[in-house]
């Protein structure tokens, strides 16, 4: 079944912006740049949780924000409040997004400095878009990144994304759903992602379904009875090893298997999970039920998931719920979206940002990225982001270098350059298709595995390299010295 995922019309997100977007546009076309070609890059800087990497998610709700970017009359009339003039509301009132968008494909790990979403387009459009396309990309990268971290740490195992009351509102609550299925869960407890975006909504019951029946056998043997076919009990209400395993496995014997099904799991969702689910685990086998899974949760991460296993624990998946959807250990991405470039005359004259906090300074130019990947393993070398007018020929030894420390150079050989960003708008026209959200899901999942172990790892990963090229690299570096020079002059005198 294909599922269309759609902008919520019935939301007006054109103002979801910082006002200074709109003061800026407003000065933009008051100085006679209305048709002054600006070049952004969207980047960020820093891996949450001190990762290795991170995943790009979001990508289709970029695509839906901006096919539904108009301004309406009500729009126009706070503009119009604020100080914005009569032609600029003139020239928002019959609004056309016109730039040009790239972006790198959703579910691709993604590494910091690296140009995620490039946009060129006139100074007015770009400047305005960068909210929301910081607030879509940081949102869903973030909880995509943090899912692809549980689901690795649970070696195979099944993880389900549990977090829709602990989101941070609805928007947390359905988008982090989806980003999490992209990094890797199997499904989600919301039923609206199902209807949205095709992803499984799973779960069974509450504990207040126990609580309503006059014992726990009553409440096992009446859900059982409703869902023989997909039954999961929860068995942690009272007591997991005196009570809710021998109450389950009566309700098995009596309401499932005579119908000729087989139980599914029980769920211990409190207490020492790693013993429970050992002493539980023999329990089910002894009583013939050695197909029945166990499945966890209560505020589980990576790192308490990592530990439950190395214990031996008896878990065959996961319900992973409030450290998933906000991302509780590192919650902010901290993207952020930079001029690289303009165009004058019909040329690009590139733009650089300085600041003596160096991870600040930003790389200028109309740029494309590179992954390479060796020819024979499959695996992923390092990314190289040049110049738009490069080529990088695979069918000869490349050097990549450390920007920082020039004299580190490596000659790659036998390698395979694939370009990552990818067009998205063209003129304002979407030419891109959009992709069911399983395919995304396995993609996500097939270029982690390009990874190397060593930068997969949680703690300590090795640092995947992102260089530039020969050519963009000296283009750094004149700006640099340029603008460092000025400073000098203007500070003399």
């Amino acid at each position: 079944m294909t599922v269309i995922q759609s902008f919520d019309n019935r939301s007006n997100n054109t103002l979801l912006m910082d006002f200074y977007e709109m003061s800026m546009a407003n000065g933009y076309f008051i100085s006679g740049m209305r048709d002054t070609i600006g070049y952004f890059d969207l980047f960020f800087r820093r891996i949450p949780d001190n990762g290795g990497f991170a995943i790009m998610a979001g990508v289709e709700q970029i695509v839906d924000y901006l096919k539904n970017l108009r301004f309406t009359q009500e729009d126009l009339e706070l503009l119009r409040r604020k100080g914005m003039s009569e032609d600029f509301l003139n020239y928002l009132r019959d609004f056309h997004f016109e730039c040009d968008l790239w972006a790198v494909p959703e579910g691709t790990p993604i590494f910091p400095g690296e140009p995620i979403v490039t946009v060129r387009g006139p100074m007015i459009q770009a400047q305005m878009i960068e909210t929301m396309l910081l607030l879509i990309v940081n949102h869903q990268s973030l909880i995509a990144t943090k899912a692809n971290r549980i689901v690795r740490a649970a070696q195979g195992r099944s993880v389900m994304e549990f977090g829709s009351r602990r989101a941070q509102g609805a928007d947390g609550a359905v988008y982090g759903a989806r980003a999490a299925y992209i990094g890797g869960c199997c499904g989600t407890a919301c039923i609206a992602d199902e209807r949205d975006f095709g992803i499984p909504a799973l779960g069974t019951m509450a504990h207040s379904w126990i609580q309503c029946f006059d014992s726990e056998l009553e409440a096992f043997k009446a859900y059982a009875h409703a869902y023989p076919q997909d039954c999961t009990l929860l068995v942690d209400t009272y007591d997991v090893l005196s009570s809710g395993i021998p109450n389950a496995i009566r309700a098995f014997d009596e309401e499932v298997v005579p119908r000729g099904f087989r139980p599914k799991a029980v769920r211990i969702d409190s207490g020492d999970i790693t013993y429970l689910s050992k002493k539980a685990r023999r329990m089910l086998d002894a009583a013939g039920y050695p197909d029945c899974g166990i499945v966890a949760s209560n505020s589980l991460d990576e790192y308490i998931i990592q530990d439950m296993l190395l214990q031996g624990a008896k878990v065959d998946s996961f319900g992973v719920g409030e450290r998933l959807i906000t991302s509780a250990s590192d919650p902010v991405f901290g993207g952020v979206y930079k001029l690289s470039a303009i165009e004058k005359d019909g040329k690009i004259e590139p733009k650089i940002k300085l600041s003596e906090n160096v991870s600040k300074i930003t790389t200028p130019c109309f740029k494309k990225v590179y992954r390479l990947f060796d020819r024979d393993s499959g695996k992923a070398i390092a990314d190289v982001v040049t110049l738009n007018r490069e080529e990088i020929d695979d069918t000869k030894p490349y050097e990549i270098f450390d920007e920082d420390h020039v004299w580190k150079r490596k000659r790659v050989t036998n390698f395979v350059a694939r370009e990552l960003l990818r067009p998205v708008f063209r003129g304002g026209e979407c030419v891109c298709h959009r992709r069911e959200i399983r395919e995304i899901r396995d993609y996500c999942l097939e270029q982690v595995d390009s990874l190397w172990e060593e930068v997969l790892r949680f703690e300590n990963p090795h640092r995947y390299y992102v260089d530039l090229s020969e050519a963009l690299w000296q283009e750094k570096q004149r700006l640099i010295n340029l603008h460092t020079m000025k400073s000098g002059r203007d500070t003399d005198a």
